[in-house]
């Protein structure tokens, strides 16, 4: 048999048999994933309180040259919340800058939770005084002006195969209980 012919034979043996092995498979059973589900408003916000917490843990633990850190973080975020990060980390990962420092929960201030479709909505004062990022050149690019204790609404919502709530939005905000 001539090599290109006996190739010719191998190859297709080998995808008659991946045929004949996928055929036997059984199909996977996909069984549903009850959202959390929360007793009290207050084990909800709970909940909210140790998401927000484990996210800022994980921020404070990303190293801008090495992105599986960023991994963390994203597992905490969705949509585009999610989409923001991961432009924001690769951008600043291909930049070269680096993080220094670490941020600080002063305020978690539950404000709103929705039991119809389980998000929750907190006000939260971040502590961002230690916080520095620095350019190539060791200059750092946070603006001079910056606010130290950062003062935002994030929304709350179950994550997507819906064993826990991640967050789905951060925003500044003027109103509510002063950081």
């Amino acid at each position: 048999m001539q090599r290109p012919a006996r190739i010719l034979v191998v190859a297709a043996l080998a995808a008659l048999l991946a045929a004949l092995l996928a055929g036997c498979a059984a199909d996977p059973v996909i069984e549903p994933t009850p959202a959390p589900s929360f007793r009290s408003e207050a084990e909800a916000f709970a909940a909210a309180e140790a998401t927000y917490r484990a996210y800022v843990d994980a921020l404070n633990q990303v190293d801008l040259a090495d992105p599986e850190t960023f991994e963390a973080v994203y597992a905490w975020t969705t949509g585009d919340l999610n989409a923001g990060e991961r432009k924001l980390f690769a951008q600043m990962h291909a930049d070269g800058e680096s993080v220094t420092g670490a941020s600080s929960v002063q305020l978690f201030l539950p404000t709103s939770f929705d039991q119809n479709d389980l998000s929750v909505t907190a006000d939260v004062c971040l502590d961002v005084s230690g916080v520095d990022v620095i350019d190539q050149s060791g200059g750092s690019v946070v603006a001079a002006d910056r606010v130290d204790i950062q003062s935002m609404r994030v929304e709350f919502r179950p994550s997507a195969d819906g064993r826990f709530l991640v967050m789905e939005s951060v925003s500044g905000r003027d109103d509510g209980p002063a950081c």
